[in-house]
């Protein structure tokens, strides 16, 4: 296919905007005569409100309001779940009565007259409980897993007879991993304005699915859906911690409601602790047996989550396990164990993330236990179907990747023993591990309005949260009309435009995508027709099919001329053009293709051996991802991914007081995240892949699998370095001190 735009680095077309201050965030949206709303957080992990002693605190200055179980409205929290939701049990009903289900829960709202002043009275007012201990860990005896109720859980799958095999394998490891507790920390907290007009809401909130949360609003107020609006143009970074429609949206909501004016509420960093979700905590046990050269003959995956007691979260934990290598022998199990907590949530790379870490952990200990290089073994067992669904892949580039990946990174310079390579006295380690996404795509619809200026406004209910929406829409607007980007204005991000999926999953290029072509064929279509239509025009009483649109100009088939352009057609009759349209995809690929994204990620650490400190000094991933829209832009979120990636390896965790559930490290003094001290080289590289099956664009997805590999990679190179296995994120100083 010949492009002009897409496949090209094109800058941000919003990127003055953001580094000038006119891009508005949530809390940017100020309305006259609004008021400021803060949550008071429970303070014990499980038990009831027994009492509030609001009279001091109404007493305080500015105080305009304190709402809790005792005062709030009675919500008819109708029945709604989007597909991001969890398929069993119920979202929290929020200040509807006094039980406390987990630490940080709201449990009242206090309303006044500036932010200063709204806080002082939040720190102020007393609450007393009847307080029960709660179990938080999951290896607590108290902690039961249970199978999930739901249809997505897919707790258990098998081919073959994995047990048997294993038995019989000549050559196995058999290991767990347990995975910590991740929390979303982006640059923009959690933030809404909430104002009612009669009643009629309005939220300008961080929302990467506004559609849903207009629907899961109306839901809860028992409103009709068009009585609810929801805006966010920008948002300062998610990584799926606003997919869902959290409390604080209801509350500013109540609060607005009850007082009459406007409201803003805005989460503070430890507030998005509590009740903003979490990647959940995940016990792992990987077992592969194989012959001694290197073929796998058995594969065991069971995985074990985290979730709340009052709704059942599940995630693709070991959905990568049964295409990503050749095995006639699998078996996968997955459980849940509820506990005393706030519902784990969607987090960058969900569920692949986690079961990829415990999976290419395990594949690498096998390399080292056949001495078998890592790169050789899983070329070793390239699967040519994917042998889960016994289907073709619809493109399937992994050996490419290695291929690609290595030779760049230079992997023929490792040498193969353990604690074998220095850098003067510092240990060097280097690690491989693959990762996978599925492709997906969901339906979207798309507006295009031609204006007799030569201009074009699309409009689609998607957000955009850093990787280039506005972009990459308006590269694809631009191409299919044939005008330059300057001539396209994209608007995002209300929930009165077309609907949208969510804006995660890596599906906006997709689907999105795949909507605004449609749509600006559909415009291009109404245009002709219009110009054939037109006695002044050179293609009048042509055939449709006889006319081309060549660079935004109409021609009939076989005109050497430029043609007619379009502003000159709409020009003639003063009027703009409107195409509404939806993607389409083959409804049959879907279920003769498996679709997938794959990479290989290659990582190099260098330890101290003295101290024992470490440092990702390069990674590199190599990714087939169908076709890259904006490498400029993909480029970027790869490397944000990886660095996410570091973040999960040697940093993050949430860790919970036993006794209480509450976060102890619950600031950003003490939660750990790579800055950019932390950051060595880092690179990413795509290959060429032509895949017509996943969607009109040809495109995959970058946002998720640039995550996936890299923790494992940096844990595998760990090893590699000072010979220490270590099987639990994150990896500490603490942890190879010894080795």
């Amino acid at each position: 296919m010949t492009t002009t735009l897409i496949g090209k680095p094109v800058t941000r077309v919003d990127g003055r905007a953001k580094v000038t201050g006119a891009a508005r965030y949530a809390a940017d949206f100020n309305q006259h005569a609004q008021l400021y709303a803060v949550i008071v957080s429970a303070t014990t992990g499980l038990g009831r409100v027994t009492a509030l002693d609001e009279a001091p605190v109404r007493a305080m200055p500015g105080v305009v309001e304190i709402i809790s179980h005792l005062n709030a409205p009675r919500l008819a929290y109708g029945p709604h779940k989007a597909f991001i939701d969890p398929e069993v049990g119920e979202r929290l009903h929020v200040l509807q009565d006094a039980q406390v289900r987990f630490y940080g829960q709201p449990v009242a709202v206090v309303v006044a007259d500036t932010l200063d002043r709204a806080e002082r009275a939040a720190n102020a007012l007393r609450i007393s409980y009847a307080a029960e201990r709660p179990v938080v860990d999951p290896r607590d005896p108290k902690a039961q897993a249970v199978e999930p109720s739901g249809s997505r859980g897919h707790s258990h799958a098998a081919r073959g007879d994995a047990d048997r095999a294993l038995a019989d394998a000549p050559v196995k490891v058999d290991v767990t991993y347990d995975m910590a507790r991740e929390n979303h920390n982006p640059m923009e907290p959690h933030a809404v304005v909430a104002a009612w007009d009669g009643d009629r809401l309005t939220l300008w909130s961080k929302s990467q699915f506004v559609v849903n949360e207009q629907a899961e609003i109306a839901a809860i107020f028992g409103l009709p859906l068009q009585n609810v609006r929801v805006i966010c143009p920008f948002i300062g970074g998610a990584f799926g911690t606003s997919l869902r429609t959290w409390p604080h949206v209801t509350l500013a909501a109540i609060a607005a409601r009850q007082v009459g004016r406007p409201i803003k509420l805005v989460l503070n960093r430890r507030q998005m602790f509590f009740t903003t979700g979490h990647r959940p905590r995940t016990l792992q046990r990987v077992a592969i047996g194989a012959t001694r050269d290197g073929r796998i003959t058995s594969i065991i995956h069971e995985g074990n989550g985290e979730t709340s007691r009052y709704e059942e979260f599940t995630e693709a934990l070991l959905s990568a396990t049964s295409y990503m290598y050749s095995c006639p022998n699998v078996r996968t199990s997955y459980r849940l164990t509820p506990l005393d907590i706030g519902t784990p949530n969607h987090m960058r790379g969900p569920g692949e993330s986690s079961g990829m870490f415990a999976l290419e952990s395990a594949l690498d200990e096998l390399s080292y236990a056949l001495g078998i290089d890592p790169i050789e073994l899983r070329r070793r067992n390239e699967p040519t179907i994917d042998e889960g669904e016994n289907k073709p892949f619809s493109s399937r580039s992994l050996v490419q990747c290695y291929e690609r990946g290595a030779e760049r990174f230079g992997w023929s310079r490792r040498t193969p023993a353990p604690r074998s390579m220095r850098d003067g006295r510092l240990l060097v380690g280097m690690g491989v591990a693959s990762a996978t996404y599925p492709v997906w795509y969901l339906p979207t619809s798309a507006r295009v309005r031609l204006h007799p200026d030569g201009t074009a406004a699309v409009e689609v209910a998607a957000s955009d949260m850093g990787p280039g929406t506005y972009t990459s829409m308006t590269q694809v607007a631009a191409e299919t009309l044939g005008i330059p980007v300057e001539q396209v204005r994209v608007s995002i991000g209300r929930s009165d435009f077309p609907p949208a999926p969510p804006h995660g999953g890596s599906m906006t290029m997709a689907s999105v995508g795949s909507a605004v072509r449609a749509a600006c064929l559909a415009a291009r279509d109404e245009v002709t027709r219009r110009a054939i239509a037109d006695q002044r025009s050179p293609v009048f009483g042509a055939a449709l099919e006889g006319v081309e649109w060549i660079g935004g100009n109409v021609r009939r088939l076989g005109d050497a001329s430029a043609g007619q352009p379009y502003r000159d057609i709409l020009a003639s009759s003063g009027q703009p053009i409107e195409a509404h349209a939806s993607n389409f995809r083959d409804p049959e690929a879907a279920q003769r293709y498996s679709m997938h994204s794959f990479g290989a990620v290659f990582a190099e650490v260098a330890i101290d051996p003295d101290v024992s400190t470490i440092r990702v000094r390069r990674a590199l991933g190599a990714y087939g991802a169908g076709r890259i829209v904006n490498p400029l832009l993909a480029s970027s979120q790869c490397t944000g991914g990886m660095i996410g990636g570091i973040g999960m390896a040697l940093m993050e965790q949430t860790a919970l007081d036993a006794r209480d559930g509450r976060p102890v490290n619950a600031h950003m003094a003490d939660y750990l995240m790579p800055v950019n001290l932390d950051i060595g080289q880092l690179e990413a590289l795509f290959v060429d892949e032509d895949d017509p099956h996943v969607n009109a664009l040809g495109v995959k997805g970058l946002g998720e699998i640039a995550l996936v590999g890299m923790a494992p990679a940096i844990a595998n190179a760990i090893h590699h370095a000072t010979g220490k296995r270590v099987r639990h994120l994150p990896i500490r100083i603490e942890d190879v001190l010894t080795a």
